[in-house]
């Protein structure tokens, strides 16, 4: 899968945050990792504490994966960019922890590039940031994402000023090239904006 996703993009010398807690989906972790990595980029694991997550396929319980950094000891600024994978229990914690939520609008309002996959992007409906945002997402977050006053599409993938977003696993080849070339575009002015006008 992500073959595709590094064409002629390096991202030698960035730094990419990847937000994630037990029950992410595996796939949607691990195959944008790796093209992230693949592309030059050095990436940071991060989650609600120290140890390790644990990854599901579905809602089937899969490997363990090792965490770098728990989120109090984060700083946004550290980073060029930020990745969230879905999996359905995985935002839920997310979004129940206020440090977690700051960390994320932290990258909104520095401008950075955010790429969100399947259910991740009710992490981004509690840090406040999809207000006229153009998104996409698994279908049955639609409706909070409308409420959240965020523009729905059902689409492969959707880029809005350095938001990247995607429906599931099968969107991940197109996900992680939009991703790539956002990340390595680097900051848009544009994201700071609207987060905060939103």
């Amino acid at each position: 899968m992500a073959e595709q996703s590094s064409k002629g993009q390096s991202l030698k010398g960035k730094r990419v945050a990847i937000v994630a807690a037990d029950m992410v989906e595996r796939v949607e972790l691990i195959e944008p990792r790796k093209a992230l990595e693949k592309a030059g980029a050095t990436t940071e694991l991060i989650s609600l504490k120290p140890g390790a997550i644990k990854a599901f396929d579905h809602f089937d319980p899969a490997e363990d994966i090792p965490v770098d950094r728990a989120v109090e000891e984060a700083d946004a600024s550290d980073y060029d960019a930020l990745m969230i994978p879905g999996g359905v229990g995985n935002p839920d914690q997310l979004r129940g922890d206020e440090n977690m939520v700051a960390f994320v609008r932290d990258f909104f309002e520095q401008g950075k590039p955010v790429a969100a996959i399947c259910h991740a992007p009710w992490l981004l409906i509690e840090a406040g940031v999809v207000r006229g945002r153009k998104v996409t997402s698994w279908p049955t977050l639609q409706t909070d994402l409308r409420n959240a006053g965020a523009n729905w599409v059902d689409q492969e993938v959707v880029v809005d000023a350095g938001l990247v977003t995607s429906r599931k696993p099968d969107d991940i080849p197109a996900f992680n090239k939009k991703m790539i070339e956002e990340v390595a575009e680097g900051k848009h002015a544009e994201q700071a904006q609207k987060a905060a006008s939103s």
